[in-house]
């Protein structure tokens, strides 16, 4: 009675563990079916042999077989993303197949060098790069064709000559300019200053120049008003070759009129015109009349 209850409760156990072992064996390869199915019969032949058939022992049965089906779909999925060539055939025979060649044919350019047939050959310089941009340029420039000389334009009257020579004093005067009309009023105010200077200075006399006092028709025909450019003085101290920024003024007079002395000088001669004029203007009649005698 002993043995026909184990053997009814092992056929239980059997008869329970059954599908998981279908169901392994649906999702696996058909080699690892047939491993499994040998592995149960002789499973189910020690089991039937040996009569101390356990439960850990199927548990650890259905551990492995997990564990195989787990490496097998790992190994799978690797080898679907592996990218291989292969060079065998349609059989997979190697030999019938030659390796490419190594030679790119003409996708390189050409080599800069050229080492030789044998070791002890020096290497040479095959090709210059620059040197042939420099014939391509060359070739190209030769290759362009001149552009179609087209008619000149009608040549210059001799009145046109002759304004073009007047417009300078040539260049023996270093091309001066002859100053344009409308720039005239504005210049004769700059001659106008310089020629006043010897008012500002009693103790400097300048020649008198050939068109003072006759306005602008006395200005000569080829001038120009500059600047001298100061050279620097030892040590930089501000003189007057060599004056500040703050003591540079806008124009001639004002740098002139800047001068302690010279203003001292310009007001002394400012009160001797103010009293000339006082005696001819206005409230001069009455006085001048007091001191006349009368006739009688």
């Amino acid at each position: 009675m002993e043995r026909t209850t184990s053997t009814a409760a092992k056929g239980k156990e059997r008869a329970i563990d059954t599908p998981e072992e279908i169901l392994l064996e649906d999702t696996n390869t058909e080699d690892t079916s047939s491993s499994e199915s040998s592995e149960t019969e002789s499973g189910s032949d020690s089991d039937s042999d040996s009569d101390t058939a356990s439960p850990e022992y199927l548990e650890s049965l259905l551990q492995k077989a997990k564990a195989s089906l787990r490496a097998k779909a790992a190994e799978k999925k690797a080898d679907d993303n592996e990218e291989f060539m292969s060079l065998g055939g349609i059989d997979g025979d190697v030999s019938q197949l030659p390796l490419p060649a190594l030679d790119p044919g003409a996708s390189l350019p050409p080599p800069y060098f050229d080492l030789g047939g044998s070791k002890k050959d020096t290497p040479k310089l095959a090709r210059d790069p620059d040197g042939e941009a420099t014939v391509a340029q060359a070739s190209s420039s030769k290759a362009f064709v001149a552009p179609e000389l087209k008619r000149a334009k009608e040549p210059l009257t001799n009145r046109e000559k002759k304004a073009l020579k007047n417009a300078t004093a040539g260049p023996s005067w270093f091309d001066l300019p002859a100053p344009a009309p409308e720039d005239l009023p504005r210049l004769y105010r700059e001659v106008e200053a310089l020629r006043l200077r010897n008012q500002l200075d009693p103790k400097r006399f300048y020649r008198r120049d050939e068109g003072e006092g006759k306005g602008i028709k006395g200005l000569p025909k080829y001038f120009a008003v500059g600047k001298i450019v100061d050279t620097p003085t030892p040590f930089e101290k501000a003189t007057s070759s060599n004056l500040t920024c703050a003591e540079r003024k806008r124009t001639i007079v004002e740098e002139l009129v800047d001068d302690a002395e010279a203003r001292s000088y310009a007001k002394r001669k400012y009160e001797d015109l103010q009293r000339v004029r006082g005696e001819r203007g206005r409230g001069t009649l009455r006085k001048k009349m007091e001191g006349r005698k009368p006739k009688w």
